[in-house]
């Protein structure tokens, strides 16, 4: 077997950031995120502590989708890329 057969594509492991996105603290509450971010919906989610806020965000340079999760009493909440944009 060799490594091409236990990692066939690659190019499907991760989306192609831009500078701005790669730049992106992830999981860190309170890390900025980016000027050509584009904010799109959000939606509130029960923890065992309350709720947090969670907002979906595009990137305008590179398409890649994030999302940002509001949670004051977990430091390590925040950034999250969720994939390239439209499923691509």
């Amino acid at each position: 077997m060799t490594q091409d057969d236990l990692n066939p594509h690659p190019e499907l492991k991760k989306p192609a950031l831009c500078d701005a996105c790669a730049g992106i603290q992830r999981n860190w509450r309170r890390a900025p995120g980016h000027a050509e971010l584009v904010q799109g919906t959000n939606r509130k989610e029960q923890r065992n502590h309350g709720q947090v806020t969670l907002t979906q965000y595009v990137c305008d340079r590179c398409g890649t989708a994030w999302e940002y999760e509001n949670d004051k009493v977990n430091l390590h909440a925040g950034w999250s890329v969720l994939g390239p944009a439209g499923g691509k």
